[in-house]
């Protein structure tokens, strides 16, 4: 409902510096102004000092009120905003007042959701809203204020207005037949297209991985130190070390950050056959959080060399997504042969040696730096749609070469042009902005 007007309390629950009251909807000023002494606020976006009152006149808190008049505000309606003392008690007194007389507790996300239908973003600004929110890293906080300040939506916009060219020259061509030749016309159009989607959609996916960051599992047979390696990589002890094989049972995660990207560590237990009911549960445990990882970091005992079981593991490994860390590299190494083409690294977990070289694997095996560098924020659902229109555009393009048909290729054309549309929202159902907006907090 757009008819109606919204509270909520936009800043986090607690003792603070401040807390901030907002109000969104036709009747933001009148509903407000009941419990404010000053009632007149001459200019949009000045904060003026003022009192809070309850509904009997009795001064609750000394605070700043500004009022900010449509269309130009972040949700596109009047707003005024309360910036009461941080105390949780005020700011529930105060949100307590504005809804017991005519204002209704915003949902989650609802004042985002309310610029979006207001036009004041479009969804893939909304994500980046969110994104800003979630970063972990400053690199994270950068992609999302690209995808913020709209140069995702840009470049769609612009590979959207290229694909309408392109559809509305085979239409003409369906129409009149007897013009220049379909394939010489429109091809050349199309590749240019199809290449410009593709770096997107990579920018795209570098800035879900700086968002999601990766999940990494410190994985290998007992006793090799994969638990000293999580307290070296961490700088702090968080798992417990002891020369009993097979201390560890459960998984323990932690998380780091890498030249911006976060990764989140899965110490596990050691890999082996056992008799005991509760490691084996943890092998299982392991084994499970090594198919849903991103990266495999393998830890060897360099002291002791490889046995013929850890030969085998490394030999079904993915070497893409594997790292084999020789630990213990303080002590005297034993020469092992590894037939495999995963990266290797030495280190000394008790020494802290090696560390950086570790780190800078994990950090190149991940990601491409260029494209961090460059990365905009996009949700899952989001990219897979980028996805599913370079797919149609790239049959679009096999079926000019093929000559399958122009009534086929425009209707490829046009699948990924709706595709984009949804990106931006503007072609977008209640069950996916439900799914979007619930992802927010109360107030947002």
């Amino acid at each position: 409902m757009l008819n109606d007007t919204i509270a909520a309390i936009s800043t986090a629950l607690g003792e603070g510096g401040i807390a901030i009251i907002r109000v969104s909807g036709p009747d933001a000023f009148n509903i407000a102004g009941k419990f404010l002494t000053r009632k007149n606020f001459d200019s949009s976006g000045k904060l003026y000092l003022t009192n809070l009152i309850d509904e009997s006149g009795n001064i609750i808190d000394r605070v700043l009120a500004v009022h900010f008049t449509k269309p130009k505000t972040y949700t596109g309606e009047d707003i005024c905003e309360i910036h009461t003392h941080g105390g949780i008690l005020i700011a529930r007194t105060c949100l307590e007042l504005l809804l017991s007389n005519g204002a209704r507790l915003a949902q989650p996300g609802e004042f985002t959701r309310r610029a979006f239908i207001n036009s004041r973003i479009d969804l893939s600004q909304a994500e980046g809203v969110l994104s800003l929110i979630k970063s972990k890293s400053l690199e994270a906080l950068h992609a999302a204020a690209r995808t913020l300040t709209g140069e995702l939506s840009g470049e769609i916009k612009h590979i959207h207005g290229e694909i309408l060219n392109i559809q509305s020259n085979i239409e003409i061509n369906l129409d009149f037949p007897e013009g220049e030749a379909f394939n010489d016309s429109v091809l050349p159009e199309l590749e240019g297209v199809i290449t410009r989607l593709r770096d997107l959609l990579s920018r795209c996916q570098a800035g879900l991985t700086l968002q999601n960051g990766i999940k990494a599992v410190i994985a290998g047979s007992p006793n090799v130190g994969k638990s000293s390696l999580l307290n070296a990589l961490l700088r702090k002890n968080r798992a417990i070390v002891t020369d009993i094989p097979g201390t560890t049972r459960d998984i323990i995660q932690e998380g780091i950050i890498i030249n911006g990207l976060p990764v989140t560590l899965s110490d596990t237990a050691g890999l082996r056959d056992t008799d005991n009911v509760i490691e084996a549960q943890g092998v299982k445990l392991a084994q499970e959080a090594l198919t849903n990882s991103d990266l495999c970091l393998y830890v060897i005992d360099s002291s002791r060399g490889l046995t013929q079981d850890e030969k085998n593991f490394i030999d079904s490994l993915d070497s893409s997504r594997t790292i084999l860390i020789f630990n213990k590299a303080d002590l005297t190494p034993v020469t092992t042969q590894v037939n495999t083409s995963c990266e290797k690294v030495y280190v000394s977990a008790k020494t802290l040696t090696g560390l950086d070289e570790l780190k800078a694997l994990i950090y190149e095996k991940s990601c491409n730096d260029s494209l961090l560098t460059n990365g905009l924020n996009i949700s899952a659902g989001q990219l897979e749609d980028l996805r599913e229109s370079l797919i149609s555009l790239t049959e679009a393009r096999h079926s000019i070469i093929n000559q399958e048909g122009e009534d086929i290729t425009a209707g490829l054309i046009n699948s990924a042009r709706i595709l984009l549309l949804r990106v931006l929202g503007l072609d977008a159902g209640d069950e996916l902005l439900d799914n979007m907006f619930n992802r927010f907090c109360v107030g947002k």
